[in-house]
């Protein structure tokens, strides 16, 4: 009695070597492989760009958080505007809110669990000016001690002067220095519209320090803007002898920030209040998501449309190959194996569209700032707040481009390639 014929197993080697027959075959010999590159060039554009643009995504929200952290204080602990009342006239006086015992109460925040340092701060806008050029300024009165802690701003690579003498005048960014056109040494005038009170009423502050600092950043609205001075100059600057405007708060994990809101108010006691970095940039933050889902959506859309060549490139391969596929089917190939065989046709061609798109996307990201530079000319910091077009690649992100490339070519080859298996093997032969 004649033994059952086993069928073999899925994807077996002889599977494999027909696919990839058909993908070399050239056209004379019923192949397209016109079709295979036009798909590979265009899954491989497809996932570069993919991956370029998650790089770039990534590189950019690191890179300005990084520049905000750096340069700002995690979350800031302020007092509320209070009111008293005089007895004998009966008027109401509203009371600023700054904070008389900042040592006590920075104290007391540092001791918070997770709570990294405290710094306070008195801060103040004015006009600084050199021979005939001007500048707005922000004031930052800090303690010696708090402005040798600030990472981007005290940075021996980027900075000029010495930080040891920061109570011997004052820190400017290199913005202003450009603007006002100074260096180490020279001396710039502050105005401050809230200066000495007199007879006749307020008169602006006018006082003249020199420059012991300058430093970069690293975004150019801070360094164009931000004047840093020691603390006691500062509280006799704006008339806040023995007070302190703020306390700034940094902590060991910024990006939960918002987990120490309620223990700090605490720590701080009545009136107090928090404002963190993500309260001041949290709606940019949001924005930067929303683009990015909206640029991975639009992407995708573009990888599907380059792997619809597969599609294109197989049906014309099935029609091309109807008399070998007939043939097959009478050497005892199932409509499984058939099934397979075109299938594998499709896969070979975006996994190879794939490798290609992550090597190009992958060296275009490592140099994006090089081609910004030499397609749209120079980085203009002034418009986009940082010097440079950062771009990370993670390999998570990588690896959403190559799942993604690689499942919307497998789906697309799964009608042609069922197509192939339903054909009759006698008609195939009759007409082919």
């Amino acid at each position: 009695m004649p033994q059952a014929r086993s069928n073999p197993r899925p994807f077996s080697p002889y599977e494999f070597l027909i696919a990839w027959r058909y993908l070399r075959a050239r056209r004379a010999e019923g192949g397209v492989s016109v079709m295979t590159w036009i798909s590979l060039i265009g899954i491989a554009l497809g996932v570069a760009a993919l991956i370029v643009t998650l790089a770039v995504r990534t590189g950019f929200r690191e890179e300005f958080v990084d520049t905000i952290l750096g340069a700002n204080a995690h979350s800031s602990v302020y007092m509320s505007p209070g009111s008293f009342t005089n007895e004998l006239t009966g008027e109401v006086y509203m009371t600023p809110g700054t904070i008389p015992d900042y040592t006590e109460m920075a104290a007391r925040l540092a001791a918070v669990p997770g709570v990294t340092r405290t710094a306070p701060v008195v801060k103040g806008q004015v006009m600084a000016t050199a021979s005939d050029r001007a500048n707005v300024a922000e004031v930052f009165g800090v303690t010696a001690e708090d402005f040798a802690k600030i990472p981007r701003v005290v940075d021996p690579e980027t900075a000029m002067g010495d930080v040891a003498k920061f109570d011997q005048g004052i820190a400017i960014g290199s913005g202003i220095a450009r603007e006002l056109g100074v260096g180490i040494g020279d001396r710039i005038r502050l105005i401050a519209p809230e200066g000495a009170q007199t007879a006749f009423g307020t008169t602006p502050r006018v006082n003249a320090y020199e420059v012991t600092y300058i430093f970069t950043a690293g975004r150019y609205d801070i360094d164009r803007t931000r004047v840093y001075m020691p603390l006691t100059e500062a509280q006799s600057y704006f008339n806040r002898e023995g007070v302190a405007d703020e306390i700034e708060v940094y902590v060991d994990d910024p990006e939960r920030v918002a987990d120490w809101t309620l223990p700090l108010i605490d720590a701080a006691g009545q009136g107090a209040q928090i404002w963190t970095w993500q309260d001041s940039s949290g709606s940019f933050l949001r924005a930067l998501d929303i683009e990015d889902d909206v640029m991975f959506i639009i992407l995708s859309v573009l990888v599907l449309i380059a792997t619809m060549n597969i599609t294109s490139g197989l049906i014309m391969l099935v029609k091309n190959k109807g008399r070998d596929i007939g043939i097959l089917r009478t050497m005892g190939l199932t409509e499984g194996a058939i099934l397979r065989v075109f299938f594998l046709c499709g896969a070979f061609t975006g996994i190879i569209g794939t490798i290609l798109g992550v090597v190009l996307g992958i060296v275009v990201s490592l140099n994006v700032d090089h081609i910004m530079a030499l397609m749209n000319g120079s980085w203009d910091p002034s418009v986009r707040g940082i010097y440079e077009l950062p771009a990370k690649l993670r390999l998570v992100d990588i690896g959403k481009a190559v799942g993604l490339s690689l499942f919307l070519s497998f789906l697309v080859t799964i009608i042609p390639a069922s197509r192939a298996a339903r054909m009759n093997p006698v008609e195939a032969l009759r007409y082919e």
